[in-house]
């Protein structure tokens, strides 16, 4: 039993004090007399050891012990009130699922894909979070995620979902500059753009593909692959991308392709998830359904790399 652990219904009043600065409006809320509400306060102050109201000549103010606390058990009592909120949703029958990827690829492949997830399965709620570096599972409210690079995530289960292939875009200007005076010519003129998560990328690409830059990591740096496709069709340069993400970009001329050919990039995406969620069937159904999304994904790909060969 822990020492220090007031009751729900003590919680409750005190929030509601809080928040009203006020033991009449709050028994008022939570349908009890004031002297219950003051008698809850008392009880609590003398379990703490802390005076969390005080009465001024304008009324009842919280202490600074008083807003810490009130804050965090605002907080705490909204989760409470959410989890029983969605359990009455789904009459215990579903759940919900935390997924964490990376910000462009989750805005512009993964989200796009999910109304036919939910369509399918409306009793699983998805909520997606972004994560840019790899993290431990242990500690963190993430049921799965999609990782880009090596299959290796300690303590997690690993499912290869599909390559990545890369091509040089910018804006529909240079298209003509490239035919002008040649690729390579056009890279060593023009800033490379780079994308501060990928910083190999540029190297990697020069290496496969037998071009030659003095220095491809020097350029300017965005955080995000979304940043980079509007820098490069905003004219700043050329982007190094991933094709399945420029789609749209491609589709409306806002970029070109500047080389005919897809390179294999220096990493793959994984669906990964740890060991103890192995069992959960929701995490199952949505695993089933993204490794048919991908397999559909690659198809497109393969259908690319066929009509540029």
């Amino acid at each position: 039993m822990l020492k220090y652990l007031p009751s729900l219904s003590a919680l409750r009043a005190f929030e509601a004090a809080a928040r009203h600065l006020s033991f009449t409006k709050a028994a008022s809320e939570l349908g009890v007399t004031q002297s219950a509400i003051s008698r809850q306060m008392r009880a609590m102050e003398d379990l703490l050891g802390l005076r969390l109201f005080e009465r001024t000549g304008h009324g009842l103010v919280l202490t600074e012990a008083g807003e810490v606390y009130a804050h965090k058990i605002r907080t705490k009592l909204q989760d409470i009130e959410t989890a029983t909120l969605e359990l009455l949703a789904y009459r215990g029958q579903g759940g919900e699922l935390t997924i964490a990827c990376l910000p462009t690829f989750g805005a512009r492949w993964l989200v796009p894909r999910l109304t036919k997830f939910t369509a399918a399965h409306p009793e699983v709620l998805i909520h997606i979070v972004t994560k840019i570096e790899q993290f431990e599972f242990m500690g963190e409210d993430i049921d799965a995620a999609f990782h880009f690079g090596e299959g290796a995530w300690p303590g997690a289960l690993t499912d290869p979902l599909m390559p990545e292939y890369i091509v040089p875009l910018a804006h529909p200007d240079l298209l003509r500059r490239r035919d002008e005076i040649g690729l390579e010519q056009l890279l060593l003129e023009q800033p490379l753009l780079q994308a501060t998560s990928r910083p190999s990328l540029w190297s990697h690409w020069f290496n496969v593909t037998g071009h030659h830059h003095p220095n491809p990591h020097v350029g300017p740096r965005f955080e995000h692959f979304h940043m980079v496709i509007r820098a490069a069709a905003s004219k700043m340069g050329v982007a190094l991308l991933p094709r399945f993400l420029v789609e749209e970009e491609i589709a409306s001329g806002d970029l070109v392709a500047l080389d005919s050919h897809l390179t294999r990039s220096n990493g793959d995406y994984y669906f990964v998830y740890p060991q103890s969620k192995r069992a959960n069937p929701n995490l199952q159904v949505f695993r089933t359904w993204i490794m048919r999304e991908a397999i559909s994904a690659k198809k497109e790909i393969n259908k690319l790399n066929k009509h540029q060969d």
